[in-house]
């Protein structure tokens, strides 16, 4: 009896370890969803364990004290400026948002996101980041800061071990990519195989996009890749390899298909695509195998006040809380 309990709970650290690679972005651009506690409540029913929140929405973080959800915590791209100019800010930030909520679990801050070379505040990111962590310094939490960016920073991607980044993105890329190193914190990146394939349908096939084709596509080497997704987080591996950042992990913090409103959103598609990937990032990629990939699906929610209209339709859930397809969130 005693080693079947054993084994029984080997067992359940081993899902929980895995399972616990699967979050899910919360998005607020609806005027038609529902209260934060029923969306706190609606993680817990389905078991989903980790949450992106992407600013510090004080009803939100109210809903979840006490609970078990980790939560990657935003800083948005209109604060980066006050933030990096002055550590009292900074300090002011993590006071109201993190330290004030001690019952919650920040698993990261996510300074910034999608910042583009262009931006008016792109020069603030770093300085940012910085003193965030500066702020957070002492606090025992454990939270890592990092930024989030997507893969329009890759000037090369094919074949993936060709993988490099724009030159015009360096000059914001490489004090992250030291600051990362330096921390031993991940680097966020928002990756979506359905804006690859759209972008390129005559060359990319929906089922190598969907995790659906059954051999391999691109041959890389003595590398195979049988989906998008890998071949596009493996360029983006191979870019930080030429960029000082060989040795970072990756966390997906957006992936996911629309189900209506542009080019191949059905619903079909989107349930196929986010149940393998909940499925796939368990074990890792080509270039990286074995190893589980902790990824974030975007969205919760479908959010009626985005444009254009595929933007509005990313939910896994309607607004009524209802799933619009099944997904098994384990």
């Amino acid at each position: 009896m005693a080693s079947t309990m054993l084994l029984f709970s080997l067992l359940m650290a081993i899902l929980s370890t895995t399972n616990a690679q699967i979050g899910v972005c919360y998005g607020m651009m609806g005027n038609n969803l529902p209260p934060r506690p029923e969306v706190i409540a609606l993680y817990n029913q389905y078991n989903i364990r980790r949450m992106r929140l992407y600013d510090p929405d004080q009803a939100a973080l109210q809903a979840l004290r006490g609970t078990n959800i980790e939560v990657m915590l935003g800083v948005p791209n209109t604060e980066l400026q006050g933030i990096a100019a002055s550590q009292d800010n900074a300090n002011a930030w993590v006071q109201n948002n993190v330290k004030n909520y001690a019952d919650v679990k920040f698993r990261y801050i996510a300074v910034g996101n999608e910042v583009k070379p262009s931006d008016s505040f792109a020069q603030f990111l770093v300085p940012a980041m910085q003193n965030i962590r500066n702020a957070l310094a002492g606090t025992g939490l454990g939270i890592k800061v990092s930024t989030a960016i997507d893969t329009g920073t890759l000037g090369v991607s094919f074949p993936p071990s060709d993988g490099s980044f724009k030159g015009e993105y360096m000059p914001i890329l490489n004090p992250v990519i030291r600051f990362l190193v330096d921390t031993q914190a991940p680097l966020l990146v928002n990756l979506y195989p359905y804006f690859s394939y759209t972008g390129n349908t005559k060359d990319i096939s929906l089922n190598y996009a969907l995790f659906a084709d059954p051999a391999p596509v691109v041959q890389d080497g003595s590398l195979q890749y049988h989906n998008l997704f890998d071949a596009i987080l493996d360029a983006v591996y191979a870019a930080l390899e030429k960029s000082g950042g060989g040795n970072l992990e990756i966390v997906i913090s957006e992936s996911g298909w629309p189900s209506d409103g542009g080019t191949a959103t059905t619903v079909d598609n989107a349930r196929t695509y986010n149940n393998n990937l909940i499925q796939h990032v368990k074990g890792g990629t080509p270039k990286k195998p074995g190893k589980p990939i902790e990824t974030y699906i975007f969205a919760l929610f479908d959010e009626n006040n985005k444009e254009p209209e595929y933007e509005k339709h990313w939910g896994l859930f309607s607004p009524n809380k209802q799933l619009k397809y099944p997904v098994n969130f384990n």
